[in-house]
C-alpha cells in the first residue's frame, strides 16, 4: 500500500517538509512539523495524537510528539521491551490495534496504555537509510479509530514523509562528518604547530618534537591537541618565552 500514490493534500505535505529541510538543518523542528502536520492530516474522524519513534545504535527514542501523553506512551513500551511501535519498526510493516483491550500481543502495555485512555494505535515505519529506523505511532482515544482507507492514508504519508526525513538525516550526518573534519584540521593544524615551535626552540627534528610534545601530553594526562594548544597560545602572548617540555 506504501508505494500507492499520495493525494495533492499528501504531496503538499512533503513539498513543505522537503522546503524545511532545506532552509534550516535543525532536525528538532523538522521532526516538530512532521508530527504536528501528520497529526493534523490523519485527523479525520478522531483527533489523534502523533509521535516518532527513531532507533539509532539499536536504541529506540521518541523524537517528536504532537501531544505531551504521546512520549509517555512511547516510552512505556520501551520499559517493557516491546509493543506496536517497537515491531513496526523490526518488521518494516504497518501494525494496527483495533481495540487495545482486545490486544494479546502485548498484555501488560495495552492494559496500562487503556487506563491512560489509549483505546486503538497504528504505527507505520517510516523508510530510511543505513543502520537508522523510524515509525510513525498514532494514538486514538476510540476503539476501531482507523478504516482500512485511513491506515492507506497513512502509509501512503508516511512513505511520503519519509522522503524528506531520509533528506534530513542524509544532511545532518553531512554536517556532523564536515564538523569533525573541520575539527581534525584545526587539531592538526594546532599540533603542527606546536611542533615547529618546540622544533626551533630545542633544535631538533621533527620526530623528536612529537616525542616531547607526547611526552608532555601523557605526563599530564591532557590529550595531545590541548597541550599543544596551550604552547601556541603562550608564545602567541610573548614570542620571548623559551618553553621547554621536561
Amino acid at each position: 500500500m506504501a508505494g500507492m500514490h499520495g493525494t495533492p493534500r499528501d504531496e503538499g505535505i512533503v513539498e513543505r517538509l522537503q522546503d524545511l529541510v532545506l532552509k534550516t538543518p535543525d532536525m528538532a523542528e523538522l521532526l516538530h512539523e512532521l508530527v504536528t502536520l501528520s497529526a493534523a492530516a490523519l485527523s479525520v474522524h478522531s483527533r489523534l495524537l502523533c509521535g516518532v519513534t527513531m532507533v539509532r545504535k539499536k536504541k529506540p527514542a521518541t523524537v517528536a510528539t504532537s501531544h505531551p501523553r504521546v512520549k509517555a506512551m512511547d516510552e512505556l513500551q520501551y520499559a517493557y521491551g516491546d509493543g506496536p511501535c517497537l515491531t513496526a519498526l523490526r518488521d518494516l510493516d504497518t501494525v494496527y490495534i483495533p481495540t487495545l483491550h482486545e490486544e494479546t500481543r502485548w498484555p501488560h502495555y495495552c492494559a496500562t496504555a487503556w487506563d491512560e485512555g489509549i483505546r486503538s494505535i497504528l504505527s507505520v515505519p517510516l523508510p530510511l537509510e543505513g543502520e537508522a529506523s523510524a515509525a510513525l505511532n498514532l494514538y486514538a482515544a476510540q476503539t476501531h479509530a482507523f478504516s482500512d482507507e485511513s491506515i492507506r492514508r497513512a502509509e501512503v504519508h508516511a512513505g511520503q514523509a519519509s522522503k524528506a526525513l531520509r533528506l534530513a538525516v542524509r544532511l545532518a550526518q553531512l554536517a556532523e562528518d564536515r564538523d569533525n573534519l573541520a575539527a581534525a584540521l584545526e587539531s592538526r593544524t594546532i599540533i603542527d604547530l606546536a611542533t615547529g615551535i618546540i622544533m626551533a626552540q630545542n633544535n631538533c627534528n621533527q620526530d623528536t618534537a612529537i616525542k616531547v610534545l607526547r611526552s608532555a601530553s601523557n605526563t599530564r594526562n591532557r590529550k595531545l591537541r590541548d597541550v599543544a594548544a596551550l604552547l601556541v597560545a603562550s608564545v602567541g602572548k610573548d614570542p620571548s618565552v623559551i618553553t621547554h617540555f621536561d
